[in-house]
């Protein structure tokens, strides 16, 4: 029986929709809009967060009726539903990867609220324990980039680990000073965005420079050019994938079998898919940690739950939602995150 097979057969009952925009000023110098799938049936309702990124393509989901189909079906039959359902009625989105994004929204809320209906949980549901989350704290070092974010978070949390964007602008000098700190885990190089406020061209002397300043550090998305093949190749056995990893297909056509992944379920779309790689990567002896999209609202627990299920002692991305904020609060939680005692649903 595959992960899939325990939820594919859940009855559930759809009786109506309804939707909850949440927008938030970040840390990363962006105002971050996200939008709450709500889905009511037999008197539970169940939640799911779209993280589609351009404020735009919420703003036209706000002037739409319901899309969600209702009605009775088992779970993998309303995933099937949702096949034929334009999730953009109104107007393409903005970037295509959109169209994955809202359907893990509509999707997830769907299995929160036939587990729900079940009165169980996700890991309940599939046979499996949940542990303590271990989490680092994603952050950018703005610009000109310095150590000031860096060191109001290890001032708040000086155990905490760190994932960090490096930038053609990092110099030998910030690196070691970043080095020093004994807490970046993680480093996105960001080498497959296109068209965002984040892109980060190939740059082989800023890839030579973060692989030499953290030995121990997981490198994250590298691009693959003539130019930085080389270098990178020095760090194969560190090497992680994010932004193309989509489905067990896309796992498979990456230039190397791979050692650890990134694992965001909104990239996925639909649950089959988010838990057929996983199971995928169980098989093939790939390392896995949860990543997050500047999840505003119960999006971020959802993550949360899925590390506490499947890989919770590695360096998840997953860090309380605080920790995005302008201004960091003063009662940061620490890692671990100890998951609730009786949960429902999709709860951490």
């Amino acid at each position: 029986m595959t992960l899939y097979d325990h939820l594919a057969d859940l009855p559930l009952r759809v009786e109506s929709e309804t939707r909850t925009r949440h927008e938030r000023d970040t840390s990363s110098g962006f105002t971050r809009a996200t939008t709450v799938f709500e889905l009511r049936g037999d008197g539970h309702v169940g939640r799911g967060e779209d993280v589609t990124y351009d404020t735009e393509d919420h703003d036209a989901l706000a002037e739409t009726g319901s899309l969600v189909p209702t009605g009775e079906y088992t779970f993998d039959e309303f995933s099937t539903a949702l096949d034929d359902v334009d999730l953009f009625p109104t107007e393409d989105p903005e970037q295509p990867s959109a169209r994955h994004y809202r359907r893990w929204g509509v999707e997830s809320a769907a299995l929160d609220l036939a587990l729900r209906q079940a009165d169980t949980d996700f890991a309940t549901a599939l046979e499996r324990e949940r542990d303590p989350v271990r989490f680092v704290v994603s952050t950018r070092l703005g610009d000109p980039p310095t150590t000031d974010r860096v060191d109001a978070i290890l001032d708040a949390q000086p155990d905490i680990g760190l994932k960090l964007d490096p930038t053609s602008d990092w110099d030998d000098d910030l690196v070691t000073a970043l080095a020093d700190t004994g807490a970046v885990r993680l480093l996105d190089l960001k080498g497959h965005y296109t068209g965002t406020t984040v892109d980060q061209a190939p740059d082989p002397d800023l890839y030579e420079r973060v692989i030499r300043g953290f030995p121990d550090a997981v490198i994250e998305d590298p691009a693959l050019t003539d130019e930085t093949r080389t270098v990178v190749a020095s760090a194969r056995d560190r090497l992680s994938w994010d932004a193309p990893i989509t489905s067990v297909e896309s796992v498979r056509d990456l230039p190397f079998e791979p050692r650890w992944l990134n694992v965001k379920p909104s990239r996925f779309g639909t649950v089959e898919s988010l838990l057929d790689t996983i199971e995928y990567a169980q098989a093939n002896d790939i390392a896995c940690y949860g990543g997050g999209q500047f999840e505003l609202d119960v999006g971020r627990e959802h993550i949360q739950t899925l590390a506490a299920t499947f890989y919770p002692d590695a360096p998840n991305d997953v860090a309380p939602g605080g920790y995005n904020l302008p201004d960091l609060p003063a009662d940061l939680p620490g890692s671990p995150l100890v998951p609730e005692a009786s949960p429902r649903g999709l709860d951490f």
